[in-house]
């Protein structure tokens, strides 16, 4: 494959934005283990992750290629723009699907039982915005299933504490999502996309994720009470709060010009100290 279309797969796929699902799989993964699991199971859960994203990405992009092509923001994207055809990046998800399930196999039995219904929610995501106005929450609970997975990876069963760190992501997402979504206001009104956004409108709709992050927050500091982890993990907690702040106090209904500050770098930060938090205490 040339170069150029090895940097433009990355681009469709904005593998940068892998630090907002990752590092809270990997939380998952060590609380599961109280510690690091081997580095056959830390190989399959990173496979299996950057697989379920990839696919979840490519069929995104192919799913909403006219879409994008009608909005000034999203006009420039890969497919619209011709630089990747839609056969091409249909593709890409089937493979990376097929791979997600592969690496599954090897993770235990539950892992893939589970694996395509997995790919279904993170499929039937692309859709949501077609029909529903809380296409927010579907986005949320597609990245929740990455830190339930991983906690299914090393344990092999499922309990409160995976689900409830799912809930706690499945806000996070939802509610930075809904930062993003004030970008479109305007066009998804006029073209029927819905949105919590849409739905509610922009004020009404910055307050819900307000309360979406501050719950996620508490279920986070109630987690390390959970799991009985030691100071450094409340510490992370709490400076995540501090981060849930900052990015609410740079948008505002009547200025929305850092939204990407907010959406990127804050809750790339929150992941990272998730993480590191985790990893000094368990």
């Amino acid at each position: 494959m040339p170069f150029k279309k090895i940097k433009d797969t990355l681009e469709l796929i904005k593998f940068s934005h892998s630090i907002f699902a990752l590092p809270f799989a990997l939380g998952a993964m060590l609380i599961a283990a109280r510690g690091l699991p081997s580095w056959r199971t830390v190989g399959l859960i990173i496979l299996a992750l950057v697989f379920a994203r990839t696919a979840a990405m490519a069929f995104n992009r192919w799913a909403d290629s006219e879409i994008d092509q009608k909005n000034p923001r999203t006009k420039d994207r890969h497919i619209p723009k011709g630089t990747l055809s839609k056969s091409y990046v249909l593709g890409l998800a089937l493979m990376s699907s097929v791979g997600f399930i592969g690496t599954a196999y090897f993770l235990g039995h539950l892992c893939l039982i589970f694996s395509p219904l997995v790919l279904a929610v993170l499929f039937f995501y692309s859709y949501t915005k077609r029909f529903s106005d809380y296409s927010q929450l579907f986005l949320g609970l597609a990245l929740a299933l990455a830190p339930v997975g991983a906690w299914i990876a090393v344990n092999d069963t499922i309990g409160l504490f995976p689900l409830l760190i799912g809930l706690a992501v499945l806000l996070w997402v939802a509610g930075f999502d809904i930062l993003y979504a004030t970008q479109d206001y305007e066009h998804d009104r006029q073209n029927q996309i819905h949105s919590m956004v849409v739905r509610y409108g922009i004020p009404k709709a910055l307050r819900l994720a307000r309360i979406m992050h501050f719950s996620s927050f508490l279920i986070l500091l109630f987690l390390g009470w959970l799991a009985e982890l030691i100071w450094p993990y409340f510490a992370g907690i709490i400076l995540m709060g501090i981060l849930f702040l900052y990015q609410h106090s740079l948008v505002k209904p009547q200025d929305l010009s850092r939204v990407n500050a907010a959406f990127f770098t804050a809750n790339g930060l929150i992941s990272l100290i998730f993480l590191a938090s985790v990893y000094f205490s368990v």
